[in-house]
C-alpha cells in the first residue's frame, strides 16, 4: 500500500466529462438562437486551444490569466468557425461558465466519497478557484480543498505547479499521490517525486477515439504508475477505502 497523505486531482478529463458537458450546453444554445452546428466538434475545437492559451503564460509571454478569461479568448477565436460570432455577451458568458456546469463522471461522487474517508482530497487543476468551486456544487465532488490555479500560479505541467500544490498541503511531494487521466500530466507530477494514480477515462474524446487501458500500463515503454486503475471507484478500493 501507497504511504501517502493527500490525493491531488487532475479534473477536466479525470473527474468531469468536459466533452459532453460542453456539447450539451453550446448544442442548447445553438438550438435556442437558430444556429446549426455539430456540438462535439464544437467541443473538440475548444478544447484544442486550452494548451496553446496556456503556453504563452508558461513560457513568460504573458501574466499569469485565469482559465475563465481564457477560455472566453479561445471562445471569440473559434466562434466563426461555428456561425457563433453574433452571440450576445450575455450568451457568451453563459456559454464560458459551462466550464463550471461540467457532469462527473458516473463514478466519480462515489469514488471521491469513498477516498475522502482516509485522504485529503485536493484538486491540482488548471481550472481557477470559482469554476473549480462552481463544478464541485453542480456535480456534487467533495474536495477537501480546492487549489486552483491562481493560488498556485502555474499551470501544469510545470514544476512548480506541483510542488506549490504539495506544499500548500504542507506536505512532501512523496506523500502526495497525483490522480490523472493523462500519461503528460503523471510523468510531470512523478519527476517532482509525487507518487502517481492513472485513471482510465476512455471515452474522454468520444466513442471514436477509444484506447485500451493496456495501452498505458507504461509511458513510452519505461515509464510505470505506481497505481492504475479503471475508475475512481477502482482506485479507492486499490488505496484500501
Amino acid at each position: 500500500m501507497l504511504k501517502v497523505k493527500a490525493l491531488l486531482f487532475d479534473v477536466f478529463g479525470t473527474v468531469v466529462d468536459w466533452r459532453t458537458g460542453i456539447a450539451r450546453e453550446v448544442e442548447n444554445l445553438a438550438n435556442n438562437n437558430g444556429i446549426s452546428l455539430n456540438p462535439f466538434d464544437f467541443a473538440d475545437a475548444w478544447r484544442a486551444e486550452y494548451q496553446p492559451s496556456m503556453d504563452e503564460i508558461r513560457k513568460g509571454n504573458r501574466p499569469f490569466t485565469i482559465l475563465d478569461i481564457l477560455h472566453k479568448e479561445n471562445l471569440k477565436k473559434i466562434s466563426p468557425k461555428f456561425n457563433l460570432s453574433n452571440l450576445s455577451e450575455e450568451d457568451l458568458n453563459k456559454l464560458v461558465t459551462a466550464w463550471h456546469r461540467l457532469p462527473g463522471w458516473p463514478d466519480s461522487t462515489e469514488g471521491i466519497n469513498a477516498l475522502k474517508k482516509k485522504y485529503i482530497l485536493a484538486t491540482q487543476s488548471n481550472g481557477n478557484i470559482a469554476l473549480i468551486v462552481n463544478m464541485a456544487k453542480f456535480s456534487n465532488l467533495n474536495w477537501d480543498v480546492v487549489l486552483g490555479a491562481e493560488v498556485i500560479g502555474h499551470y501544469k505541467p510545470e514544476p512548480n505547479a506541483y510542488l506549490k500544490a504539495c506544499s500548500a498541503l504542507n506536505l512532501k511531494t512523496e506523500e502526495c499521490l497525483m490522480v490523472a487521466a493523462h500519461d503528460d500530466d503523471l510523468k510531470a507530477a512523478s519527476l517532482q517525486g509525487m507518487k502517481t494514480a492513472y485513471v482510465h477515462r476512455p471515452f474522454e474524446y468520444g466513442k471514436d477515439k477509444l484506447f485500451d487501458i493496456a495501452e498505458v500500463n507504461d509511458y513510452k515503454g519505461n515509464r510505470k504508475w505506481d497505481i492504475i486503475s479503471k475508475d475512481l471507484n477502482h482506485l479507492a478500493k486499490k488505496l484500501g477505502c
